[in-house]
């Protein structure tokens, strides 16, 4: 074991965060890090104005036309459970996939145990990936939403949203997207894809720190409720929260610092070009995919073609816990992955890795080809060893 951590869990948090980001993120933030939009001073106006800039921003980067529909919040987790339960409505159903994280999951299975609404799961093929008809055929005359996960956090799969945005414009009904895997990683368009709300996390690929995400609504989606109430420093009389959006989704003092990062994330992924990065994460999964193919008593899932892939893949040793391989990867090898179910149980239901999970690799910026050569030299020793 060396003393530099290989960090291949970047698909929880892409660690570590560019150096510029931190910086300037740190800079901004002791300079003007007072309650946006809460003071008649300098300070405060030019707080709100960078808060407004960074809406500006993200909603560019998103394909949106409109910065009034960009809604802060703490994650993806967030953004989505402000969108489903802002929208749905007793009597509604709505159609998701086996591929969706707890993040969709659990709001939905809770809205259906309250008895406010149906939903179908519709399931994804060997390789991983949804047939945008099969999303169509599960469409009922009470379908209120359409919300999948635009990339697999467990199988880094890239599912055909552009495809599916057109279908359901066509029938009418609304796509809501999780990107929290994509954002950052594949460019998006919301306009030309037809996709009414995007939900993303900042502090994965968008290389911002944790506690900021947002909900991106397109004008398709007229009416969403607020779930939280109270000041956003406008209207302050009126007992009634505002209307108006933004602020009609936020409630409470914003997370500024937060915001910073963001903003400074995506200047750092336009200067360097998110396809450029991608690209240079694809070649190494694919260098990682290669090798452990040829280890004896490796498994990969859907890992057989990698286009329309992230930089991330689940494999398991043959007959092992994948918790105890990923102990002996951290103790013995300084190499941090995430083990388990990842927060999709349903995806490793459908592949047969269920209780256990699966050994996941997820590829950032900042790796290199060393730490993919050293993780195939440990899961060699460990496999080896597993089968002596």
């Amino acid at each position: 074991m060396t003393d530099r951590l290989i960090y291949l869990d970047n698909a929880a948090t892409t660690f570590p965060k560019p150096a510029p980001v931190l910086k300037k993120t740190i800079e901004t933030y002791s300079r003007i890090g007072v309650s946006p939009g809460r003071g008649s001073y300098d300070l405060a106006a030019e707080a709100e104005e960078l808060v407004l800039r960074t809406r500006q921003k993200v909603a560019r980067f998103f394909g949106s036309s409109d910065p009034d529909r960009v809604i802060y919040t703490c994650n993806a987790t967030d953004a989505l459970n402000t969108a489903l339960q802002g929208l749905l409505r007793p009597g509604d159903h709505v159609v998701s996939t086996r591929l969706e994280h707890n993040s969709v999951l659990r709001p939905l299975y809770h809205m259906r145990r309250k008895g406010i609404i149906e939903y179908d799961l519709v399931p994804f093929d060997g390789r991983g990936f949804v047939d945008p008809g099969d999303i169509i055929a599960a469409v009922r005359p009470n379908t209120k939403l359409v919300v999948l996960s635009h990339a697999s956090n467990v199988l880094g799969t890239v599912q055909p949203v552009q495809e599916i945005g057109r279908r359901c414009a066509e029938r009418g009904v609304p796509l809501l997207i999780d990107a929290a895997q994509s954002a950052g990683v594949i460019p998006v368009d919301m306009q030309s894809w037809q996709i009414a709300g995007l939900a993303f996390t900042g502090h994965k690929s968008m290389l911002a720190p944790t506690g900021i995400g947002g909900l991106v609504l397109g004008r398709q989606i007229e009416e969403i409720e607020p779930s939280r109430f109270g000041g956003t420093g406008i209207d302050s009389g009126n007992p009634v929260h505002t209307e108006a959006f933004p602020y009609r989704l936020e409630a409470g003092t914003l997370n500024l610092m937060g915001i910073i990062g963001l903003s400074e994330g995506i200047d750092f992924l336009e200067e360097k070009g998110i396809e450029s990065i991608h690209a240079g994460e694809m070649e190494l999964l694919k260098r990682l995919h290669d090798g452990l193919s040829r280890i004896e008593g490796i498994e990969l899932y859907c890992a057989e073609d990698l286009s329309d892939h992230i930089g991330l893949l689940t494999a398991n040793i043959r007959g092992m816990d994948p918790n105890d391989a990923g102990a002996i990867l951290d103790a013995d090898f300084g190499i941090a992955v995430r083990v388990g179910l990842h927060c999709a149980p349903l995806v490793h239901e459908s592949i047969g890795t269920s209780p256990y999970g699966g050994i996941r690799f997820s590829i950032g910026p900042f790796n290199t080809d060393d730490d993919i050569d050293r993780t195939l030299a440990a899961m060699a020793e460990i496999a080896r060893h597993r089968k002596g």
